[in-house]
């Protein structure tokens, strides 16, 4: 539901309004234009009677909100979150490159992808410190050294850091080592995990399950925006489909309805997305073209020999590749890189 207030509106008018919703439990965005006030309600107004609400002192309309991603859509905020994380935006006119390699395999090597990471150009490294693997018998990350070899490689070279968190009591580590939380696609319906991200002071990165829609991937991210943090990016990193020639299926078309749906960053994450070296930077530059505000790439010094997602990792030199192409691309389509 949303509360447009009059232009002549007093403030005292706009309290008495904010103290009525408030007693009846709702939340409340408060977004003041130029020429008045709207007031977004959050929570469930059903069986709001909005006579109750139209008849008060300096309110000009209710209007009820269909789309039940309140927060999250562009109803409450037309204009695009910009998120400033220590100086570098990602949502506005730049086009932001997270790289590294999909895990911390050990930190030299993770001092290595940050310099070759760094020269190409990319302002965020990737790598995860734990790894949600299909098998429980393959490589699961280092844990909390993973955590800290990222840290210690991204300071070396002026970078900031991703990385993912499974599960709860990974939080409290995360906060302390990482700049930008990761929520993978197998924990995209985690709400329990969704609602512990919404209390804490970190840009969240949610990836779209492989099997979820649009509005499902919305509506997780509204978990998280309603216990509080509104620094969340949507990353669209391809769904399973009957196609068995691609790890997934990257759905480009993902990106511009997200952007129409929601005023958040996209990012795009064609590594998984394809899940084939060679598809990546062709899927990494439809998406830059498709209007994606960042991309996550895995790039690997040695992918042949990586212990997780090898044959989906850039080799350095395709790293630098890539970035002169879209150095070509996101001109063209109003960026700059």
């Amino acid at each position: 539901m949303m509360i447009v207030m009059e232009q002549t509106a007093t403030e005292e008018q706009t309290q008495a309004v904010l103290k009525k919703l408030t007693e009846h439990g709702f939340d409340i965005h408060k977004s003041t234009g130029a020429t008045k006030t709207v007031l977004g309600v959050v929570g469930d107004t059903a069986a709001v009677d909005v006579r109750d609400y139209e008849m008060l002192p300096g309110v000009s309309e209710v209007i009820r909100v269909s789309d039940p991603f309140k927060l999250v859509g562009r109803v409450f905020k037309s204009d695009d979150t910009i998120l400033n994380i220590k100086g570098v935006k990602i949502g506005g006119k730049e086009l932001v490159m997270m790289s590294g390699p999909c895990s911390v395999e050990s930190e030299e090597l993770i001092r290595e992808a940050a310099r070759f990471v760094k020269k190409s150009g990319a302002k965020i490294l990737r790598g995860g410190a734990y790894k949600p693997r299909s098998s429980p018998y393959t490589f699961q990350g280092l844990g909390l050294d993973g955590y800290k070899f990222l840290r210690r490689a991204a300071d070396e070279n002026d970078l900031l850091v991703i990385s993912e968190v499974m599960d709860r009591e990974q939080i409290p580590e995360a906060v302390k080592y990482v700049d930008i939380i990761q929520v993978g696609a197998r924990n995209m319906q985690n709400y329990t995990l969704l609602r512990e991200l919404g209390n804490i002071p970190k840009p969240i990165l949610l990836k779209r399950g492989m099997s979820a829609t649009i509005k499902e991937l919305l509506m997780s991210a509204e978990y998280i925006m309603a216990g509080g943090n509104h620094d969340v990016m949507l990353c669209e990193r391809g769904i399973r489909t009957f196609e068995t020639y691609t790890r997934n299926t990257m759905d480009i078309s993902a990106i511009p309805i997200l952007k129409k749906l929601s005023h958040l960053p996209v990012v795009a994450d064609p590594s998984h997305g394809a899940g084939l070296r060679d598809l990546v930077i062709p899927m990494a530059r439809a998406a830059v073209a498709a209007g994606a505000d960042a991309l996550l790439v895995e790039a690997h010094q040695d992918p042949d020999n990586a212990l997780s997602d090898g044959a989906q990792s850039l080799y350095p030199e395709q790293l630098d590749e890539l970035m002169s192409q879209l150095k070509i691309i996101a001109p063209a389509v109003g960026r700059a890189l």
